[in-house]
């Protein structure tokens, strides 16, 4: 997990990124260069970005988690931004960066570095939504077990600055460079896609709506925004067509196979052999680890041991108890007895790269065939209560196997990896 972390460094993948000739040309070539950094991963892209550009930077924006790193250089603006729920300091971030876009000449340039949770750390409620309103909207999204493409689609016809308005309000051209927590790497979807063109309407994000509770949960503010544009009277997001984003251009820098790669190099040379499963993991957390756990179980026969397999994606968890937890602890508790029901010596775990797996200061779980066995030797006579009351952190807390990296300060999704003796 640690060598899955390490290989989407995101300091590594900006400073690679800036030795490429195409990026390098777009940067000498401008007039004036401004950035801006949002996201988990903002204060480690801005820093390499600033260490490794030839040549001066005007404006220097960063908005993202509290910083608890080193200070960045002189002249650069640091805005503390709210996570997984947009706050104050996410509308001051938004602000600033739609300013300095604004602010642009033709012949400038202005680089975005975008990764995972930017869409809550830099936020901007569309006119006639407060931003009590969006918060209201994306918890009770999150709650119903929405996944990032519905989120996100409702949260752009919320916005002032996703969708690509952002690129929208620059006269000059924008280049991003992104880290990808999204299955698909769907730069629209990346942080909301503040650059890129949208495809999403103001329909599609009814239908999410209607699919997550229906109106009725949701602010009337909200539904009256969202009623207004599916019936044409307010405009949509920019698409692919759009005049105004003709001199934008995106690419992902880093994607979630760098960080299956860093694993496996690291379970070769532990002496693993190693299967990486292409389909991602998503859906319904404790629904989706046991088929997962299943389809290793019809598939391990052909491989050689010790056996490695790995696995990512992105999985999502309907809230409805009162505990604490989050969606790799939730799939790691659910791999427990399908992973001991295998007879083998086996070890799962399941973590989110970005260090923080829910409201919680873990990155996720590890679990193996004696998990059950040791909680109820702990006093927990019925573990399942913990997973029916969302209470997966409690669990892991108590029996000592919660995986704590801290913050990672980057972000490609979950990684899921299990190990077969």
């Amino acid at each position: 997990m640690r060598a899955a972390i390490d290989a989407v460094d995101a300091g590594r993948l900006v400073r690679a990124a800036l030795d490429e000739h195409a990026i390098a040309d777009a940067l000498a070539r401008a007039a004036t260069v401004d950035v801006i950094a949002a996201g988990k991963a903002s204060s480690q892209m801005l820093a390499a970005f600033l260490d490794g550009a030839s040549r001066p930077i005007r404006t220097r924006l960063g908005v993202g988690p509290r910083r608890s790193d080193g200070q960045l250089p002189s002249g650069t603006t640091w805005i503390d931004g709210g996570h997984p729920l947009p706050d104050e300091g996410s509308v001051a971030g938004a602000r600033r960066a739609l300013e300095i876009a604004s602010a642009a000449r033709r012949e400038d340039l202005l680089i975005v570095l975008l990764s995972g949770g930017g869409s809550a750390l830099m936020a901007l409620p569309a006119p006639g939504i407060t931003l009590d309103e969006k918060q209201h909207t994306a918890r009770t999204l999150m709650n119903a077990g929405a996944d990032i493409y519905e989120l996100n689609t409702v949260r752009k016809h919320l916005s002032a600055i996703k969708g690509g308005q952002l690129a929208a309000a620059s006269p000059g051209a924008v280049l991003t460079l992104a880290i990808s927590d999204v299955v698909g790497d769907d730069l629209s979807v990346i942080a909301s896609g503040p650059t890129v063109p949208d495809n999403s309407t103001y329909a599609h994000a009814l239908d999410v709506i209607a699919r997550r509770g229906g109106g009725d949960r949701y602010p009337a503010a909200v539904m009256h925004r969202l009623v207004e544009g599916a019936q044409g009277r307010l405009a949509e997001t920019p698409a692919a067509a759009d005049s105004r984003l003709a001199r934008a251009s995106a690419r992902v820098i880093g994607a979630q196979r760098g960080a299956i790669e860093g694993a496996r190099c690291a379970a070769e040379s532990l002496g693993y052999h190693v299967w990486i499963v292409d389909e991602p993991i998503t859906g319904e957390a404790r629904l989706a680890a046991p088929a997962h756990v299943a389809r290793v179980a019809q598939g391990a026969s052909s491989f050689p041991r010790p056996l490695c397999v790995i696995a990512s994606g992105e999985t999502t968890v309907t809230v409805s108890g009162t505990g604490k937890g989050g969606r790799n602890q939730e799939f790691a508790f659910a791999m427990a007895a399908p992973l001991a029901a295998l007879g083998a010596p086996v070890a799962g775990a399941s973590i989110g790269t970005d260090g923080i797996d829910g409201p919680t200061d873990a990155a996720g779980a590890i679990v193996d065939g004696s998990t059950f066995a040791r909680a109820r030797e702990a006093g927990m006579a019925d573990p399942n209560r913990y997973l029916m009351d969302n209470n997966t952190y409690a669990f892991f807390d108590r029996l000592g196997d919660l995986i704590r990296t801290g913050p990672t300060g980057t972000n490609v999704g979950d990684v899921q990896v299990i190990l077969v003796a």
